[in-house]
């Protein structure tokens, strides 16, 4: 172990780095476009039952992955312009997933989650964030889709599609476009 490894304080930090080297000692795609090579994005969730690149074949370098709590593409509206307009994707697929953690919250039971374990003085840097809870991943899909095709932001040529995983199968369906 070198002097750096030394620094390192959790489980999980020293796991990040042996899995790391592991991973560099065979990469070899340091020359990728950080533009992506098949134009486009997809917007889903955080959720750690779900990997990207696996579940929806995604090769490096081919899409950007936007993650976030929830797959919210209202959320993710910075980040789907700046691919678009600077990195030249051209197609939208946002998928949530079945059973996600924002299907069975609100943003009061969240905003009262925050203050019972942080304190009243965290709400100051979480001011006037939305946190985009759904009920039901289809309609929540439909409604992020209908979100992003009436966004003056995104282009009306750009193609906008709505999935939804299922954690338990690994199947993704299609339920807007």
């Amino acid at each position: 172990m070198s002097n750096a490894d030394t620094q390192l304080h959790t489980q999980n930090e020293q796991n990040l780095v042996k899995k790391n080297r592991k991973y560099a000692r065979f990469f070899d795609d340091g020359d990728l476009s950080h533009i992506p090579a098949q134009k486009y994005a997809i917007v889903t969730c955080m959720d750690c039952r779900i990997e990207p690149a696996a579940a929806f074949g995604i090769d490096l370098g081919d899409a950007h992955v936007i993650r976030n709590a929830g797959g919210s593409a209202r959320e993710a509206l910075r980040h789907l312009v700046f691919s678009n307009q600077l990195l030249g994707t051209t197609q939208i697929f946002v998928i949530k997933h079945t059973h996600c953690g924002l299907s069975v919250n609100t943003n009061e039971s969240i905003v009262q989650a925050i203050v019972k374990n942080l304190g009243e003085e965290a709400l100051a840097d979480l001011n006037g964030l939305e946190w985009y809870p759904f009920v039901d991943a289809e309609q929540g899909v439909k409604d992020d889709v209908a979100f992003l095709k009436a966004s003056k932001a995104i282009p009306k040529e750009i193609s906008v599609s709505g999935w939804v995983y299922d954690v338990e199968t690994g199947k993704v369906k299609p339920v807007a476009n």
